[in-house]
C-alpha cells in the first residue's frame, strides 16, 4: 500500500531541500525535522513557499509567545508515574518533541488558518523572546526493519491512543523511542486507562481548540501570495494540525509529567 504522506528523507535530500532543511533545524531549533516539512518538500514547491511564509513567525518570537501561553493554561490527563531509570535519550527524545511539536502546532496550525481564510481570534499576536531549544543528541529514527516485531506493533499501537482508530500518520516520537521498548510498554500502561475513560480525547481536543484560536491570531502575521498547489499543501498540513501534531503537543506533555520531569 502506498504511503498516503511520503516524505523525504533528511540523508537523502539534495540542493535547495538540504537548505531548506538546515534552515529549518536551525531557526526551530532541532536536530532533526519535523516529519511534516518532510512531507512538503515531496510536493512541487510546498516547501520553499510554506517555510517562506512561516518563517518570520519563529525568527520574531510570535510563535514562542504564542506557545508559552498555550502552555501555562493546557489541560493534560493524569497518568500513572512513568519516574525511573531509563536511558537519557528518553528524556532527550521527550523533551525535543515537547518543543518542536508545540510550537509547530502553532505555526502550522497559523499556515492552515491563513489557507483557509481563518485570520481573526481577539488579541493580537506579540513578538517575544525564543524559547531555549533543548541541546539534546537523538537515537536513530526506527523504522519497521530495525526493530523486532513486537516493537513495531508496540509502535503501532501507541499511535493509535488520542487519534483515529486506522491513523494516517505515524507519529514520529513513538520511532524514536523504540530503541527502548521496555518504556513504550510503560506509556502504554500509562495511556490505556486515560484513553478508556476518555480523559485524554478529552484533553486533545480541549488544547487542540486553544491551539487554533492562537493560531488565527498568528495568521494574520503571515505574508504570502496563494500558491498553486494551496489545496493539497492545506490538505496535508490539516492532517498534521489536527492529527499528528495535535494530539502529541498534549500526549508528549503528559508523559514528561508523568516522568516528573522539569518543565
Amino acid at each position: 500500500m502506498n504511503d498516503p504522506f511520503p516524505a523525504v528523507a533528511e540523508a537523502s535530500a539534495t540542493g535547495e531541500t538540504t537548505d531548506l532543511f538546515a534552515d529549518i533545524r536551525a531557526t526551530v531549533g532541532v536536530r532533526v525535522v519535523n516529519l511534516v516539512w518532510r512531507h512538503l518538500a515531496t510536493l512541487d514547491g510546498a516547501l520553499p513557499w510554506a517555510w517562506a511564509a512561516v518563517k518570520p513567525l519563529y525568527l520574531h518570537g510570535v510563535v514562542d509567545t504564542a506557545a508559552a501561553r498555550l502552555r501555562s493554561g493546557m489541560i493534560l490527563p493524569r497518568l500513572g508515574s512513568l519516574a525511573g531509570e531509563e536511558p537519557a535519550s528518553v528524556d532527550a527524545v521527550l523533551a525535543s518533541y515537547d518543543h518542536s511539536n508545540t510550537i509547530n502546532l502553532l505555526a502550522l496550525g497559523a499556515l492552515l488558518a491563513w489557507l483557509r481564510g481563518e485570520t481573526g481570534g481577539a488579541g493580537t499576536a506579540e513578538p517575544g523572546a525564543r524559547l531555549p531549544a533543548p541541546d539534546v543528541t537523538l537515537p536513530p529514527l526506527a523504522s519497521e526493519a530495525d526493530v523486532p516485531p513486537e516493537t513495531w506493533a508496540l509502535v503501532l499501537r501507541l499511535n493509535r491512543f488520542g487519534d483515529r482508530p486506522q491513523p494516517l500518520i505515524l507519529a514520529s516520537m513513538y520511532r524514536h523511542l523504540a530503541h527502548v521498548p521496555t518504556f513504550l510498554q510503560r506509556m502504554e500502561q500509562a495511556l490505556s486507562p486515560v484513553q478508556a475513560e476518555g480523559s485524554l480525547d478529552r484533553a486533545i481536543a480541549t488544547n487542540r481548540a486553544t491551539a487554533h484560536e492562537e493560531a488565527m491570531r498568528l495568521a494574520r502575521g503571515i505574508s504570502a501570495r496563494r500558491p498553486a498547489l494551496a489545496g493539497e499543501i492545506e490538505d496535508s498540513v490539516a492532517a498534521f494540525v489536527d492529527h499528528a501534531i495535535g494530539k502529541m503537543v498534549t500526549i508528549g506533555r503528559a508523559i514528561r509529567v508523568a516522568r516528573g520531569l522539569p518543565l
